[in-house]
This record gives C-alpha cells, structure tokens and sequence, in this order.
C-alpha cells in the first residue's frame, strides 16, 4: 500500500493538499472536516484523471494511504483553545510571544522549533495518560 503525504496549513481555514498529487487540494473550518474533505477531493480527482485517460503516479494506483502532516501555524491552532500558550511555552522552552508569531503566520519556525512543539504536546499528552 502507497503512503501519500498530505500537508495541513491554516490559514482563516484548514487547507490541505499533497506535493505528490498535483492539482487537488481542500479547506474547511474544522480539522476532521478537512481530511473528510480531502479524500473526498483525491477520489473525484482520480476519477477525473481516469476519465481524461491521464497518467496516474504509483502511489495513487490502487489502495492507498493518507499520512496527514500538519504544520505549526495549523497545530498550533488546533491547539489554540485547549492549551495556553503559557502551557506551551513551558514544555517547549519557546517564549509565548515567539508562538504567538508562529500562530499568526508572521513566523515560521525553523524545523528543530517545530520538534520542540510536537515534543512537547506529546509530553503534555503522557502526563495527561498517566494521571486519567
């Protein structure tokens, strides 16, 4: 089974597309809403691509799988409203003003700021884990 990656971003809306899949993309108000919108979108666009009797890539023939990628604008405002950024900031070791740019679009973080990030939800979710 091909693995196809679908990057996230944010912006007033979830939008979603894929480098490998040239012309399809989705936005939505909501995360779920956007990855239900996605799939839907890949599969008219496939249908399109056969019915033009276009060439379709390896990893969009036969079954495949959506790897969801989120960047940290649409993380973090994913988690805008059930984390503050103080939160945050304490578990990332970023300052809450450096993640209020990221959240805002008027920074983007260099990839080792968008590892502390995912590190640390992940460790806000195992002390969550290991108190429930």
């Amino acid at each position: 089974m091909q693995t196809i990656t679908v990057n996230i971003d944010w912006e007033n809306n979830y939008g979603a597309y894929s480098e490998e899949v040239s012309g399809c993309i989705a936005t939505n108000k909501t995360l779920e809403g956007v990855k239900q919108a996605y799939t839907e979108a890949l599969e008219i666009h496939l249908e399109g691509l056969r019915a033009d009797g276009d060439e379709i890539t390896a990893a969009m023939q036969g079954k495949y799988r959506l790897d969801y990628v989120l960047n940290v604008r649409a993380l973090l405002h994913y988690f805008e409203g059930v984390l503050t950024r103080s939160a945050l900031s304490r578990v990332t070791g970023i300052n809450e003003r450096q993640l209020g740019h990221y959240i805002t679009g008027h920074r983007k973080p260099r990839p080792e700021q968008r590892k502390k990030i995912v590190e640390g939800l992940h460790r806000i979710g195992k002390e969550i884990n290991s108190v429930v």
